[in-house]
Formats: C-alpha cells, sequence, structure tokens
C-alpha cells in the first residue's frame, strides 16, 4: 500500500489577474475534487499576489493521471496569460 501524496502548488498571478486566476482555480477545484484517488484539493491561502492550492492523492498513480487529465489541461489553458512565473508544485 502507497502513502498519500501531498502537493503545495502556488500560483502567481499578473498585476491585475488576481480574480481571474482565482476562479479558474475555483472551477479546476470542481472538475478535480471528483477524480479517482483525490482526498483534497482546495485553495488554502489567498492574497494578491499569489493563491495557494494543496492537495492530497491516494497514490502516485491517482496523481500521474490528474497531472495529464483534461481538467489540468484547461486550467493550464486558462491560466496561460494571466501568470507572472510558472506554477510552483512543492510535495510536503
Amino acid at each position: 500500500m502507497t502513502e498519500p501524496i501531498d502537493l503545495k502548488t502556488t500560483f502567481i498571478p499578473n498585476d491585475g489577474e488576481f480574480f481571474r486566476v482565482k476562479l479558474a482555480l475555483e472551477i479546476a477545484i470542481d472538475e478535480v475534487v471528483s477524480e479517482p484517488g483525490c482526498i483534497r484539493y482546495e485553495l488554502t491561502e489567498a492574497t494578491d499576489d499569489r493563491l495557494v492550492l494543496t492537495e492530497r492523492w491516494a497514490s502516485e498513480e491517482d496523481l500521474e493521471k490528474h497531472s495529464k487529465g483534461v481538467a489540468v489541461q484547461d486550467l493550464n489553458e486558462r491560466l496561460s496569460a494571466l501568470l507572472a512565473e510558472p506554477v510552483k508544485w512543492e510535495r510536503l
């Protein structure tokens, strides 16, 4: 049996794009929480200069499927012109 995978994902919006980034994340959250193996997928910090998403996946396989899924592809498209720097993922 594998241990759950915990991640912290940080998004740095361009100036003036905070609410559009937040909306894109909220849409993704609604889609992702029903994915197999998703234990936690929620916005845990939101300030004008960054948003932090906390994730927990039941297994590496579930995380891998999620990372290649439609919800992530859609989110990446929505955020492509809204972020000041690349998304940062950190395993906890």
